[in-house]
């Protein structure tokens, strides 16, 4: 493989780019923060490994069955192409809505977030908000400067990010002295497993491995898509599954629960057990780095998305502009201010409990189109089909059904549930009411 392929070119986006957006996507904020909020509730170790093992097999059910979406509907814009394909240009358009307004921007705001604290922790004295406010500028400004740049930032950033996950697995695997936890099933952990308590942790599981469809939004850009889509998928959701397993038992191995419980920076905590103080800080400036991927990740992703409504929808035909480079800066843009709004007014948690019910009910009414479409057009060209079907897909739909009936069912997600479906519902307002326009295609 020569040089070109690593970087984004007139020939498209490279397997290798595509495979680090997904794996970039996918590792960031969650990893480094949502265990302190599970074993509070789960105090069994085999019960934290089950969750993390279960979220990465639905991850990769949803992967394998977007594949044959992407390579049947060949067109970025991920959800939002599916759906209006598969249901209605209004469905489509609510997905759409939802990852114009919130499914990109509040990751990108929940990656600043932990890494204004991290920094803080660092360089104590500093603002945590204005160090968030900064990574998201800067990495704004590489975005709307050069695609070829964009892309040989997110390779690099993305290496690094898992390496120092393998860093934090080998150290942690290897301190001699452990926490008194067991990986093994006991009595009381299959009760553990089917409670309302792990449905509830799976969802912050579940935001950990969002962005396994994240090559589905950039079609059109890749190379060869119809072999690209699955490779890029199905090699990053795998490769993330098996990080995000390790790391886990390297956190619970090596660190009190009671000192991770509620809290944010466990990645921190963790490392101070397994580095020490000084190694803490070290490995807390490399997450730093880690999720500065991940905000460019989902600043690169989210406004292709936006510029596939602006291109169908007239209203917003100003959103599909790009400048002479080919960069669709007024998406950028746009979603650059929204980020802004969300980190000068919201806290992390209420941002991951508001955004996390609208996306997981659009990725199941999509992978739910596998069934509509092979049954609505049979003779459509698959150039590949989801293994495994139709239990591949059944299986996201269960595990996705029954994590909304408890985000629905509990008092303390019932409340950002119902906001995000208001947020649905005022997307399908703004939909009826704006002029349409025939669809103009790339």
């Amino acid at each position: 493989m020569n040089s070109r392929a690593f970087v984004a070119d007139a020939k498209g986006i490279s397997l290798l780019t595509a495979t680090c957006i997904v794996i970039a996507n996918m590792v960031g904020t969650g990893i480094f923060t949502s265990l302190g909020f599970q074993v509070g509730d789960l105090p069994s170790g085999f019960a934290i490994i089950a969750l993390w093992a279960i979220g990465g097999l639905c991850a990769m059910c949803g992967a394998l069955s977007y594949a044959e979406l992407g390579a049947a509907l060949p067109r970025s814009g991920g959800e939002y192409h599916f759906l209006r394909e598969i249901y209605h240009p209004s469905i489509g358009f609510l997905a759409g809505w939802v990852s114009a307004t919130v499914g990109f921007a509040a990751p990108v705001a929940i990656a600043a977030m932990p890494f204004g604290i991290y920094l803080a922790e660092i360089f104590p004295g500093t603002n945590p908000l204005l160090l968030g406010l900064g990574v998201v500028w800067i990495t704004t400004f590489v975005l709307l400067w050069d695609l070829r740049l964009g892309s040989a930032f997110q390779i690099a950033s993305t290496i690094l990010k898992v390496g120092l996950i393998v860093v934090i697995i080998v150290g942690g695997l290897s301190v001699k002295g452990t926490q008194p936890i067991s990986f093994l099933p006991v009595k009381g952990d299959g009760g553990l497993i089917v409670s309302a308590p792990f449905a509830i942790s799976l969802y912050w599981v579940m935001y950990a491995y969002s962005g396994w469809n994240a090559s589905t939004y950039i079609t059109s850009e890749l190379r060869d898509p119809t072999r690209n889509i699955l490779l890029s998928v199905g090699v990053g959701t795998l490769l993330v599954a098996l990080l995000y397993v390790s790391v886990n038992a390297a956190f619970l191995r090596t660190t009190p629960v009671p000192e991770m419980v509620g809290k944010q920076q466990v990645a921190l905590i963790a490392g101070t057990h397994i580095f020490g103080a000084a190694g803490g800080k070290v490995m807390a400036a490399f997450i730093c780095l880690g999720l500065i991927s991940t905000v460019s990740a989902m600043m690169w992703i989210g406004p292709r998305v936006t510029v596939a409504m602006g291109e169908d929808l007239g209203v917003l035909a100003w959103l599909a502009r790009r400048n002479l480079r080919g960069i669709p800066a007024t998406a950028i843009l746009a979603q650059f201010v929204i980020v802004n709004i969300m980190l000068l007014t919201a806290t992390f948690q209420t941002v991951v409990n508001y955004v996390q019910f609208s996306l997981t009910l659009c990725s199941a009414l999509t992978v739910f189109g596998v069934f509509v479409l092979r049954w609505r057009q049979p003779t459509l060209p698959r150039p590949y089909r989801v293994w495994g079907y139709p239990l591949t897909p059944l299986i996201f739909l269960a595990i996705s059904g029954w994590m909304l009936w408890h985000l629905l069912a509990n008092a303390s997600t019932r409340g950002p549930s119902l906001l995000g479906l208001a947020t649905i519902a005022l997307g399908l307002v703004i939909y009826f009411l704006s002029p349409k326009t025939a669809p103009v295609r790339p």
